[in-house]
């Protein structure tokens, strides 16, 4: 955040030339702390993707182990009749 001249113009009025240039300092420095922390479109783009990748894996997996189960259940059954 950069304030504007004006802006810088009447706090150096208000507090005077030092104290003003010390608020600014630090209000531009919260500033960027709060950007730093705010997240992007992108940065929810790329979560959003990581958990439906996630979400595929662990699904692909429960449905590998229900196939390996159902083909053992049935080799069982045909091992039992024969």
């Amino acid at each position: 955040m950069t304030l504007l001249f004006d802006d810088s113009k009447k706090l150096e009025k208000a507090f005077g030339e030092e104290a003003a240039g010390v608020l600014i300092g630090i209000l531009e420095k919260q500033a960027e702390e709060s950007k730093r922390e705010l997240a992007t479109k992108a940065d929810m783009e790329r979560s959003l993707r990581e958990l439906e990748l996630r979400l595929e894996y662990r699904l692909t997996m429960r449905l590998g182990a229900i196939a390996a189960s159902a083909i053992a259940i049935v080799a069982a059954i045909v091992k039992f009749l024969s």
